[in-house]
This record gives structure tokens, C-alpha cells and sequence, in this order.
């Protein structure tokens, strides 16, 4: 017959479920550990008087059976739901009617706060985005229609900022502007002066290209207003203060367009937001209607 061991009828003769606990009985760091939490916060749960503070054993050291593990991970959870630990004290000690209501109150509130968040996500893309976050969809598709042009950057850019203070200005007249803008893109010659001017955007200021782009762009604007009327290629109504902010954009993204102006004038157009017939310089005519021609031959 085997011997027993020493102290083996004491354990023996001890209930199970007490054995049990006995398995289970945790120190302070297995317990913050299994609950996702840090020593340091189970003791600020045991100074607010959430959780409750076992005796120590006879090492002198806290030993926490599963019921703590449990309460921990209530505190836990409510308290990472943002209810305040005050809160927390009184949803612990409510009974179980109190407690699921509170509960469902507390899943309302995250869900509003969840779709509150959302809509915080969605202006943050728009402000990552730039152009949705202060331009009317309309004019951020135009914008994206130059760059699928393949459009410089740089001159989206440009336009982008005039639009900011336009549309800020007069929004009840960007659906017109649009209108004309939508059918101007839709043109080739236009299309033709916008990649003409992404090339020479990191060109001097006496490069050939700029007048070429110059006789071009004189030419196209005087078909436009020959034939659709100066008011169509002239945006009418937009207060010189607004004109000159919107030109020191552009001169300050797209440097030759301030040389091009210069270049215009000789060719009998003058302004860059706000265009206007001036007198043509002698002698400057003459490549511009061979464009002219040109462009009409094409059409």
C-alpha cells in the first residue's frame, strides 16, 4: 500500500471549491496582467474604492481570487468607455435592471460619438484632399478635369486659389462659371494653351515659348470674343481689390504668367483674372492671326 505524502489528508479532506480558489488566487501583477490593465491602475481602483482590496497573506503579499478578475474587467471596460470612475462606483454596486439601462444609455452615447468621429474623418480627408473642403463640387470636378488633361500642378493650383475668394464672393454666380468653364475645356486650342504653359513654367522670362504661348493664347481669346462676345472671355462684376488678390496668386504659383501679361498687352488683351482689350502694339498682329487662321482652318 503507498505511503501518503505529508499533509495529503489535510488537502484531501479540503472542499473542492476551495481547492479551486486556491488555484486562482492571483498577486497584483498577475491580475493586472490577465484584466489588460497596469499595476499602477489597480491600485488607483483600490484608493477610488472600485475594487476592493484583499488581505494580505501571511507572505505579505495581496492575493485576488476570479471574482476580482471579473470586477477589474468591468472597471476596466466602463472606464475605457469614457463613464466617469465616479460613475463607474455607482454602476458596480446597481442591480442588474439599473445596470443593463445604464449600459444601453452608454452604447447610445458611443454610437453618437462613433458617427460624430466619422464626420470628423470625413472634413479631415476633405482638408487632406485641399479642394473639397472649401470649393463647390463643381469646381473641384473642373480642376479635376484639368489634371486628367495632364495640366501642370502647379496652374491647378493657381486656379484652385482663385476659385477660393470667388466662390466666397459670389457662390450664387459659380454655376454660371461653370457653364463656361465646362464648355472652354472642352476646346482644344484651350486645352493646347494650359499644356503650352505647363511646359514653360520652369522656363526665364525670355524664353521663345512664352511668346509662342503669348500669340497662342491672344489669338484663342480674340476668336472667343469675336465670336461669343468680349463679356464671354471678361468675367464682368468682380470688384478690382478681388481682381488683384486673385492675380497675385496666380503671379505668385505661376511666375510667367506676370511676363505673359506683359506679352498680351502687346497683342491687344491686358489682365490675367480680369481680361480687356487694349490697343495692339505695331508690328505684333501679325503671328497672332496666323494663329488665328490656323485655329479656324482646324475648326
Amino acid at each position: 500500500m503507498p505511503r501518503k505524502s505529508p499533509g495529503s489528508s489535510a488537502i484531501q479532506r479540503r472542499p473542492l471549491k476551495q481547492l479551486l480558489e486556491t488555484a486562482l488566487m492571483l498577486t497584483i501583477g498577475e491580475l493586472a496582467s490577465y484584466t489588460g490593465v497596469t499595476v499602477r491602475a489597480v491600485r488607483h481602483y483600490h484608493a477610488k474604492g472600485l475594487l476592493p482590496e484583499p488581505e494580505r497573506d501571511h507572505s505579505g503579499y495581496r492575493r485576488y481570487d476570479a471574482g476580482a478578475v471579473v470586477e477589474l474587467i468591468k472597471i476596466r471596460t466602463l472606464a475605457e468607455a469614457g463613464v466617469p470612475l465616479a460613475r463607474v462606483r455607482d454602476l458596480l454596486r446597481a442591480d442588474e435592471e439599473e445596470f443593463a439601462a445604464a449600459i444601453a444609455d452608454i452604447d447610445r452615447r458611443l454610437r453618437a460619438e462613433i458617427r460624430e468621429r466619422q464626420r470628423h474623418r470625413e472634413r479631415i480627408a476633405r482638408l487632406a484632399a485641399g479642394d473639397h473642403l472649401v470649393l463647390p463640387p463643381e469646381v473641384v470636378g473642373y480642376l479635376d478635369r484639368l489634371r486628367a488633361l495632364g495640366v501642370d500642378e502647379r496652374i491647378v493650383q493657381a486656379e484652385r486659389d482663385g476659385w477660393i475668394p470667388l466662390t466666397a464672393h459670389a457662390p450664387e454666380r459659380v454655376p454660371e462659371w461653370m457653364a463656361r468653364k465646362r464648355e472652354q475645356i472642352d476646346d482644344p486650342q484651350l486645352v493646347d494653351f494650359y499644356l503650352t504653359l505647363s511646359q514653360a513654367l520652369d522656363r526665364a522670362d525670355d524664353d521663345p515659348r512664352l511668346v509662342e504661348l503669348a500669340d497662342r493664347l491672344a489669338a484663342y481669346i480674340t476668336r472667343m470674343a469675336d465670336e461669343r462676345g468680349e463679356d464671354y472671355v471678361d468675367d464682368t462684376d468682380i470688384e478690382p481689390p478681388l481682381v488683384k488678390l486673385m492675380d497675385t496668386l496666380a503671379f505668385a504659383t505661376v511666375p510667367p504668367a506676370r511676363r505673359l501679361i506683359e506679352l498680351l498687352q502687346q497683342r491687344g488683351w491686358t489682365g490675367w483674372t480680369k481680361l480687356e482689350r487694349v490697343a495692339r502694339a505695331p508690328g505684333a498682329t501679325l503671328r497672332q492671326r496666323q494663329y488665328a487662321q490656323e485655329d479656324a482652318t482646324v475648326r
